[in-house]
């Protein structure tokens, strides 16, 4: 669980990081005109590729029977995706760059996310998956304060992120490592195997039915829409967290925005990490999932509306505070949630595969819904932002409603 939790923590360091900090930067001094729909196109492509790349290599690592491997590939290549990306200096290149570095990171989590019903037995769910979710608040912080940090060195935080990842990549498969399956007794000599044939690989067609397949199962069904709701809620507002201090929040004299986002995310952080821990106990103690998830939801929802209420700093901060209890908790019980739902045993990380397009796929529609909302409602010095926390706010509680119809879980 500490080699979970680490593995994580990196994890959501670089997609912070980057997401939150660095890229909105670089796309800030290519194009500082047209920032907010370069960022929400190169976000948005980029994407894409997290969403194609996920449910793929989950399929993989199911029929190699091994994650550790794809944990370290996808985590040593981390670091020559950084590098590219900080390397460029055209819209374009920082798009294809990401789209790589989406691709590998996305390797990395598919295996990454099979470890806990792999391994982990029914009763202790709960706890493995706070360890998982009390990555994000420690990883969330880590990238903002990175970022911040490197504000004037972008290339050189890129590499920093990167390595990260790679380190825990590496700690991870050392020191965590898969137990063989135990040979069958036999009496007598022990027969040597003839080498098995590689299985043929499966058409993409008959893959895109698999993927699909999983969704016709009911109960993963609502716990894919009910995620996918709340995650494209947090993305709109996430992904423009850096402009929206810049732009939308009146920030007190002598705090750059930059530096707004390293106070922020402490803040936040702490918040997230009881609610994550608090949440994956108290879930299993009770045994109950469904009530923690829609009260996270809505408590998410709740701290939404607050700054689109008050455009000021405090504001901001009560948001933060309020936002990381609702999202930690989500995502800690939500895991445990799914793990219990899973349509086929045999093919678990395909199916977490699937659900983690529920996570990846909103950061598709995120941007660009980010953009049209904040272009149509009066641009960012209109009222854009405050129209984005209240659109955001809306599907956070649709979010919390689709969990209601899952029978597997109380």
């Amino acid at each position: 669980m500490p080699l979970l939790a680490l593995a994580n923590t990196a994890m959501y360091t670089l997609y912070v990081g980057v997401g939150s900090v660095l890229l909105p930067l670089q796309i800030e001094h290519i194009d500082k005109a047209d920032k907010v729909a370069m960022l929400g196109l190169v976000s948005g492509v980029s994407a894409v590729f997290a969403t194609v790349f996920n449910p793929i290599a989950g399929a993989l690592s199911d029929r190699s029977g091994r994650r550790n491997p794809w944990i370290l590939g996808g985590g040593v290549a981390a670091v020559g995706a950084m590098a590219l990306l900080g390397g460029v200096r055209t819209v374009l290149l920082v798009t294809i760059a990401w789209c790589l570095g989406q691709a590998v990171m996305n390797v990395f989590q598919a295996a990454l996310t099979s470890v806990v019903p792999d391994r982990v037995p029914l009763a202790a769910r709960g706890k493995a998956s706070a360890a998982v979710g009390i990555g994000l608040p420690i990883g969330a912080t880590l990238g903002a304060l990175i970022g911040s940090a490197f504000a004037d060195h972008l290339r050189t935080g890129y590499l920093v992120l990167g390595l990260f990842v790679a380190l825990s990549a590496v700690l991870f498969t050392a020191f965590a490592r898969e137990k063989p399956k135990p040979a069958a007794h036999t009496r007598g000599p022990v027969p040597v195997p003839a080498p098995a044939p590689a299985p043929a690989p499966a058409p993409v067609k008959g893959q895109l039915a698999a993927f699909l397949g999983a969704l016709r199962h009911h109960d993963f069904r609502w716990a894919f829409i009910g995620r996918a709701l709340l995650v494209l809620g947090y993305f709109c507002v996430f992904g423009y967290q850096l402009y929206i201090l810049q732009d939308h929040i009146d920030l007190p004299s002598g705090i750059e925005p930059e530096d707004a986002v390293a106070i922020i995310a402490p803040v936040n952080a702490v918040a997230m990490a009881v609610s994550t821990v608090v949440g994956g106990v108290l879930s299993d103690r009770m045994d109950r999932r469904k009530l923690f998830v829609a009260a996270s939801a809505a408590i998410s929802a709740v701290a939404l509306v607050i700054p689109a209420v008050s455009p000021t700093w405090t504001a901001m901060i009560v948001f933060a505070a309020l936002n990381g209890l609702g999202f930690g908790c989500f995502m800690a019980v939500d895991n445990a949630l799914v793990s219990m739902i899973l349509p086929s045993a045999d093919d678990a990380a395909r199916d977490l595969g699937v659900l983690n397009m529920a996570q990846a796929g909103p950061q598709i529609l995120a941007p660009f819904v980010a953009s049209v909302i904040v272009s149509l409602c009066g641009g960012s010095d209109g009222g854009g932002y405050t129209a984005l926390f209240v659109t955001g706010a809306a599907l956070s509680v649709l979010g919390a409603l689709a969990v209601r119809p899952i029978r597997g879980v109380r």
